[in-house]
């Protein structure tokens, strides 16, 4: 019944209530913003095999706590460090297979994974470098970011609303039609990826090189304009 209203609104109000809902344009721009970044997240840990399970967890959770003194040493507050991982697998010897043997276990390893949030970057190589001393053998991965990423991603923001009015106002001059008012804006989301740079500056203090080059924090949004003659 609503259907059948609104289609008899529709031809009421006659062909122009149609031709002013189809007289519009939407376009969508885009915004970055390179930025040299003040903090760094890492994934490191320890990971030891033992003939037995007991052996094993023990070499990993004394390795994994020497580490964990080191960072706080280092002046990572506690907030800044968190277990990311905690793992315990039996080693298959797999050879008896080619025996026609069932396999069989022959040790266990077990890992302790740690994510770190270092804000003085100047310290990075030194910190990769003391807990490699300290027992962490295994690294996951090395991101770069920003603490306070909000002022960024607004001039991102407005640059991608600059953008999308540049391009409106391009389509409506060569169509030769009056740009209108702005009818919606919807945000197509925001994000962070790295940028790399050749004059990024090694971060050497004693320690592991390391190069952080810039992130660049990106926008998109859609605009909707009204369309003149």
């Amino acid at each position: 019944m609503r259907l059948v209203v609104l289609l008899l609104a529709v031809l009421i109000a006659g062909p122009g209530f149609a031709e002013d809902a189809m007289r519009r344009i939407s376009v969508t721009g885009q915004g970055s913003v390179a930025a040299e970044p003040d903090m760094a997240t890492i994934s490191l840990g320890v990971s030891f095999d033992a003939p037995t399970a007991a052996g094993a967890l023990s070499a990993a959770n004394s390795a994994a706590s020497a580490v964990l003194a080191r960072l706080e040493a280092a002046g990572i507050a506690p907030r800044d460090m968190q277990t990311s991982g905690l793992d315990l697998q039996p080693r298959w010897d797999n050879r008896s297979y080619d025996n026609g043997q069932a396999p069989k276990i022959v040790g266990f390893v077990a890992s302790n994974m740690i994510t770190v949030r270092l804000r003085a970057l100047d310290s990075l190589g030194g910190v990769l470098d003391s807990v490699v001393q300290d027992g962490a053998n295994r690294f996951q991965g090395l991101s770069f970011g920003l603490q306070e990423p909000q002022p960024v991603l607004d001039e991102a923001r407005k640059r991608a609303v600059a953008d999308a009015m540049r391009k409106a106002v391009l389509f409506a001059t060569a169509a030769e039609v009056r740009l209108g008012e702005v009818i919606s804006i919807d945000e197509q989301g925001g994000y962070s990826q790295p940028k790399l740079m050749m004059e990024s500056a090694m971060l050497r203090d004693g320690g592991v090189p390391v190069a952080q080059g810039e992130v660049s924090v990106e926008a998109s949004v859609t605009m909707v304009f009204a369309l003149g003659e």
